[in-house]
């Protein structure tokens, strides 16, 4: 698959969460806005500045409706410490098939070591692609403000 675009229905993902469980991000966002972000791991601290950014924004995100979902190829054990580090409150996939989730998202993968390039989705309550964030390297990624200032356009243009 091609890169995802706007209206760009998201693929069906499930993820492995801390603490146990499978997490099917299409269900867990269903209703609301949505954000997903796939980060390179726990060593990349763009990725960590990212996940605590939206973090810090959680209050705001619950206001307007916005879910976030985070996953990267990360073991359980190492993305247990991420959460608890950085006190994330948003659901942390661990485990992630960089490959199959390149494959259905258009994500890049980086061979060694193996891991998803920092990729973030916007996500309409139906599921569809608002707009979707790649990055090939260490830079580019989506942040909390754009986030907000997007949803807020949207529901003002829809009523």
């Amino acid at each position: 698959m091609g890169l995802l675009n706007t209206g760009s229905a998201f693929p069906a993902l499930t993820v492995h969460t801390v603490g146990g469980g499978d997490l099917d991000i299409r269900e867990e966002l269903a209703g609301s806005f949505g954000v997903v972000l796939f980060y390179r791991g726990s060593w990349c601290p763009y990725c960590t500045a990212q996940l605590r950014a939206f973090q810090r924004a959680a209050d705001r995100f619950a206001q307007e409706g916005i879910k976030v979902v985070a996953l990267s190829v990360d073991d359980e054990t190492t993305t247990k410490e991420l959460v608890e580090k950085h006190k994330l409150t948003f659901p942390v996939g661990h485990s992630a098939e960089a490959r199959a989730i390149a494959a259905a998202t258009g994500a890049f993968v980086n061979d060694e070591p193996l891991h998803l390039q920092s990729t973030g989705f916007v996500l309409a309550p139906d599921g569809t692609v608002i707009t979707a964030v790649y990055s090939s390297g260490a830079i580019g990624r989506l942040v909390p403000e754009d986030v907000l200032g997007l949803v807020s356009h949207l529901k003002k243009r829809m009523g």
